[in-house]
């Protein structure tokens, strides 16, 4: 397998608080990845220092087998290299068509910029019927759903033809349908892309991730398939948060906040 991003021996600190220690993470062609952890596990620290939002003290990202180093944004953007937020990033008072459209010319020429658009281009009609937001091509994004916009976020990173996709809880806010739709999305994406996904839903990861990495304090904890993960002592012992003796003495009913179970 080729392999898209290859992070080694990663380290950043704020101010004298490390927020990633000696981390590696590799991410081959055709992956749906998982990155999970605790809050403050380092999650978007990492994805910050892929796009080069955040400096590492120390270690080296590489992409396809080139090293980042110092590259601005939106050379990594140029290079294959797509990220999504939690909160979406769409121009609400834009259809759905001109949030497609308008990231797409990121990848055109300057004079076919000044050329009034004719039509839709085939990549983002592809797109609109892919991210199942055909119906609504002229709506404004301000008047989709939540989970809509999610998926027009996901659009106007496809329609720049990324090889990597970085995504921040994608179905965070959705309802369950929406989720079931999204998840299936993910897949059919990472028939042609390689995908990372950031998220807390366990229900979500259990169904939909291939591989899983997850991150503790900085460092990676464990990784490997879902059941390699939830079988890991380490990973459940985080996730349960407590220790054994502790959750002995808890009180009669009481449940952890999250669990990988």
């Amino acid at each position: 397998m080729t392999t898209v991003l290859e992070v080694r021996d990663l380290s950043v600190d704020f101010d004298g608080f490390r927020a990633l220690s000696g981390v590696d993470f590799t991410v081959e062609e055709g992956e749906l990845r998982f990155l999970i952890g605790p809050n403050g596990a380092g999650k978007i620290t990492l994805i910050d220092c892929i796009t080069g939002l955040t400096r590492p003290t120390s270690g080296e990202v590489r992409f396809d087998g080139q090293l980042l180093g110092s590259r601005k944004e939106h050379s990594r953007v140029r290079m294959g290299i797509g990220r999504s937020f939690q909160t979406p990033t769409v121009f609400e008072t834009l259809s759905v068509l001109d949030n497609l459209d308008l990231a797409e010319s990121f990848r055109r020429r300057l004079p076919a910029l000044l050329l009034r658009r004719r039509g839709i281009s085939e990549g983002v009609a592809r797109t609109l019927e892919r991210i199942c937001l055909d119906q609504v091509a002229h709506r404004p994004a301000g008047a989709l759903s939540h989970g809509q916009k999610q998926w027009l976020e996901i659009g106007m990173l496809l329609v720049q033809r990324p090889r990597l996709l970085l995504l921040d809880e994608p179905v965070a806010g959705m309802s369950p349908e929406e989720r079931l739709e999204t998840g299936a999305l993910l897949v059919e994406l990472a028939a042609d892309h390689t995908v990372v996904v950031i998220e807390h839903d366990m229900a979500f990861l259990r169904r939909f991730a291939h591989r899983v990495t997850v991150l503790h304090e900085g460092k990676v904890l464990s990784e490997g398939t879902v059941e390699q993960v939830q079988a890991d002592p380490a990973v459940r012992e985080v996730y349960l948060g407590r220790s054994r003796d502790e959750r002995a003495g808890a009180a009669p009913g009481s449940r952890p906040a999250e669990s990988i179970r």
